[in-house]
């Protein structure tokens, strides 16, 4: 039975890049100041059309409260067995740089045995994996499926964190599949139980009623711009850890470790640069918060003239472990960045998204199935991994569905640079990642105990 699933899934390999293809194409970023709204209608719309042939029943556009789309469907359960909900999202990430791509960003493109393009695992990946169990299994699926795929994870906003309140019923299921993490390499199954939170502000410097000529004023003229690289800098101690004040930056993970020169390697790291942080790598990845200056507005080189700035303003992204509250995690972020302003500069902080880390229970039957499944298919055990990602949602799930397991998996391994230029995807991944979710899916239905 497991040999035939997977020839099934090995047959559909060529349609499960077919339809991937045809998803990177859509430029599907969920923030119409960078690309047209219509694209993620456009991909809301292909998740409806393609879920429905798989087998769903009332797939269908629902509106989140924050003018996004999420793709709701369903499939009864055989009487006296479990519902699965699967979770994924059609939006992505702006592909960022054009010209640092190899390949174009919205056409899926074969290379050294990889597909990339943005969105090629984070998460369209993980929705052609989803499709692919599915179009497996056909009319063989011994539990109730619940299905939703959001349309605005990658900006933060929050649509399906508040549409789940007052749609508690559909979504309600026994075991959560996020799909949206993956194994900690190919070829090595995991879950990831552990979530970092989010917290992200934008911080505005003024010092002046407006930009002064640098030769006449230069000097005494307080910089705007020099003001908020020395705030920016406070973030960090002397090794490039995160040091806040109020926070405690010095957490340990006593989970799988993750090797250092894997590490360099995974983030491409240039020859010769440190890495930043004390302790371990899963220290600094999974158990310590995190800060990142994610763009500064000032004056571009290129057009810059000879003046003292008078504003200057720094998006800034904090991740945070499990174990310390976002919320005030952001208040002492805000609270540092004030205090750290030199020479009485204004400053103005404006929060901009919040979101709680997450630990997942691992003791039920869910993961027993999992466990099960990876073996069949990878010949190991489970791995448990952290994450430093947020996925703010899972918090909402956990408090709705107190009774659910939560399961985090997926594509996603480190080389397919999410987020980044040249995002990718080993094919690999989406065919085995399918079958163990096929897998599951019978096994966790197959045990009514």
């Amino acid at each position: 039975m497991t040999d035939d699933l997977a020839a099934r899934i090995a047959a559909l390999m060529p349609r499960a890049k077919a339809d991937l293809a045809e998803l990177v194409a859509i430029t599907s970023v969920a923030d119409p100041r960078q690309y047209p709204a219509e694209e993620c209608k456009k991909a809301a719309d292909w998740v409806v059309a393609a879920f429905t042939e798989a087998g769903l029943s009332n797939v269908r556009l629902e509106p989140t409260p924050d003018g996004s789309l999420a793709v709701l469907g369903e499939r009864a359960a055989p009487a006296g067995a479990p519902t699965v909900l699967l979770y994924c999202h059609y939006d992505v990430q702006p592909p960022l740089d054009d010209a640092a791509w190899t390949s174009p960003p919205f056409e899926l493109t074969e290379r050294d045995g990889r597909w990339y393009g943005r969105g090629a695992a984070d998460c369209k990946g993980n929705i052609v994996m989803h499709l692919t169990a599915l179009r497996a299994l056909g009319d063989d699926i011994p539990v109730g499926l619940k299905f939703v795929s959001e349309g605005s994870e990658e900006q933060g906003t929050g649509g399906l964190e508040a549409f789940v309140p007052d749609h508690v019923d559909d979504l309600r299921a026994d075991a959560l599949l996020i799909c949206d993490t993956g194994n900690a390499e190919v070829g090595v199954p995991t879950a990831t139980t552990t979530l970092r939170g989010m917290a992200t502000v934008v911080v505005t410097v003024s010092t002046l009623a407006g930009n002064v000529h640098s030769g006449m004023f230069g000097g005494p003229g307080p910089d705007a711009l020099a003001a908020l690289i020395r705030m920016l800098d406070s973030l960090r101690a002397e090794d490039g850890g995160t040091r806040i004040d109020g926070l405690d930056c010095d957490g340990t993970w006593d989970g799988v470790q993750y090797d250092e020169n894997q590490f360099r390697k995974d983030a491409g790291v240039l020859d010769g640069v440190r890495l930043t942080g004390s302790g371990t790598i899963a220290d600094r990845l999974w158990a310590k918060p995190a800060v990142t200056v994610l763009g500064i507005d000032c004056p571009p080189v290129v057009g810059s003239a000879a003046a003292v700035p008078a504003t200057a303003r720094a998006r800034i992204s904090l991740r945070v472990p499990p174990g310390i509250d976002a919320k005030a995690a952001r208040e002492a972020l805000a609270a540092h960045l004030k205090k750290a302003a030199p020479w009485g500069a204004q400053v103005q902080v404006e929060d901009e998204s919040l979101g709680s880390p997450f630990r997942a229970s691992t003791g039920g039957k869910a993961y027993a199935a999992l466990n099960r499944a990876a073996k069949d298919v990878y010949g190991k055990e489970l791995s448990f991994l952290g994450q430093g990602g947020s996925i703010p949602l899972c918090n909402v799930l956990a408090a709705t569905y107190p009774e659910a397991e939560i399961v985090l998996m997926g594509v996603e391994e480190p080389r397919c640079l999410i987020h980044a230029p040249n995002e990718s995807v080993d094919p690999s991944e989406i065919e085995h990642m399918a079958h163990v979710e096929a897998l599951f899916l019978r096994y966790y239905g197959a045990d009514r105990s």
